[in-house]
């Protein structure tokens, strides 16, 4: 009997082996195939739900972007948990302009001074603008929903099949009319090829942009690299911008470069104004979301990180890797979203981080006083009979100052996209507001 013993263990281990071979062979062929097609995609598929049947990995965590969680300086509203799911889709975030009223002073006289709220997630890009008393209130254009909305079809409809052209079209219709084109939020036809899965650039705007920036023949599609295009489809709406003369065609001003000076010498060539300040009577611009032009300036983007890479970093779910579509703040992910590359514990990456936006906040509020200061003496001035010659240096200083503020201001990072970028942003805002107070006493003397 012992001597069949060694057979027996010769055979036990052939069968080990062969199980682990097939499954490792498995494994690969599930690896090379990670989805089954349950149906056909074409470039009319804007409903994520379709496109969820063939990637339900990737479809499940872009609904979780209904999800709302904070960080210390920003992200979603949190509903109370009395709310139903359906009344989340209507219930509206914090008020900014309530938080800090420095804010409302300083857009008086245009839309965001009657309504700015927290951000919420993408699930939400659409339904939020739908609400904001800056649509209800206001006239706007139907530009708006080029970054609010799965806009990408209904362009192509509005040009008849060209894109270009049905960009153009929306861009200038009243935005209750061009809404009704639209239905959902960005999906997966704004990100992707329905062949190929590829990343791609959808929005004329930030082609265009990227001519202006990098030159007339640069085609975005065919010559970014695929890191890159982990940015640029981020791009292609956490952008400043503006709406470029009575056909309102959305505009990013990349003409001069991406930092915040090259834009506002752009403004300044073009004679661009967003509005004019109720109490100072000057002429000033409102800055949008430039995450992507301060992402630019930053140690990430210098490495050649991407936006996605920490937004949505990769994760295995079996054998497959995918990329989170649960996008949100790193700091809600920092396993994924900041170890792969710094070896310290997630205590101590939450803590560096939370520690260049609390520098950040110091000096933003500084900036703010600053600015409040300078339009209380404008005004002051306008009151005591300064007329808009005296004025004109000094409310060039709130232009200036204004801008430089506010940039950095909508831009969501609180600072760490670029932190020693943000800071000399607002060390400009602050010397530009001073200067402002000076030539303020120089008009009323």
């Amino acid at each position: 009997m012992k001597r069949w013993i060694p057979f027996f263990l010769a055979a036990a281990a052939s069968l080990v082996a062969a199980a682990l071979l097939i499954n490792i062979f498995e494994k690969k062929q599930e690896a090379k195939n990670p989805f089954f097609r349950v149906v056909e995609l074409d470039d009319e598929t804007e409903d994520p739900e379709v496109w969820g049947k063939n990637f339900p990995l990737q479809y499940d965590l872009y609904r979780k972007t209904v999800d709302m969680e904070r960080t210390r300086y920003g992200g979603s509203e949190a509903i109370p948990q009395a709310a139903t799911a359906r009344d989340a889709r209507t219930v509206v975030s914090q008020s900014k302009i309530e938080e800090d009223p420095r804010l409302r002073r300083m857009w008086l006289g245009y839309p965001f001074s009657v309504d700015f709220r927290e951000e919420r997630g993408h699930a939400f890009m659409l339904v939020d603008q739908k609400n904001t008393r800056r649509v209800l209130e206001f006239k706007q254009p139907g530009a708006c929903l080029n970054c609010h909305a799965s806009s990408y079809n209904a362009m192509k409809r509005a040009g008849g099949g060209d894109l270009m052209k049905g960009f153009a079209v929306l861009n200038q219709q009243p935005y209750a009319e061009a809404v009704a084109h639209v239905k959902h939020p960005v999906s997966c036809i704004d990100c992707h090829d329905p062949k190929t899965m590829q990343l791609r650039i959808t929005r004329p705007a930030f082609i265009e942009g990227m001519r202006a920036y990098k030159g007339a023949d640069y085609d975005v599609n065919s010559m970014a690299t695929a890191q890159e295009m982990r940015s640029y489809v981020c791009g292609q709406c956490h952008v400043e911008y503006y709406f470029k003369g009575p056909e309102k065609r959305l505009t990013f001003p990349w003409h001069k470069g991406l930092k915040v000076d090259n834009i506002y010498d752009y403004y300044t060539e073009v004679k661009h104004t967003d509005f004019v300040h109720k109490e100072t009577g000057a002429g000033v611009l409102k800055a949008q979301h430039p995450e992507f032009e301060l992402w630019s300036q930053g140690v990430h983007a210098r490495s050649g990180v991407s936006c996605a890479d920490c937004h949505m970093p990769y994760q295995r779910v079996g054998a497959t890797k995918v990329s989170d579509h649960h996008v949100r703040s790193p700091l809600l992910n920092i396993n994924r979203a900041c170890q792969g590359c710094h070896h310290f514990s997630e205590a101590e990456m939450k803590s560096r981080a939370e520690l260049i936006q609390a520098r950040f906040a110091e000096s933003r509020n500084l900036a703010m006083d600053a600015l409040m200061e300078l339009l209380s003496d404008i005004q002051s001035a306008r009151a005591g009979g300064a007329g808009d010659p005296q004025l004109a240096a000094a409310r060039e200083a709130q232009r200036r100052a204004q801008f430089y503020l506010d940039f950095v201001e909508a831009e969501n990072s609180t600072g760490f996209h670029a932190p020693q970028e943000s800071l000399r942003v607002l060390a400009h805002s602050i010397d530009w507001s001073r200067k402002g107070q000076l030539a303020t006493r120089r008009a009323v003397k």
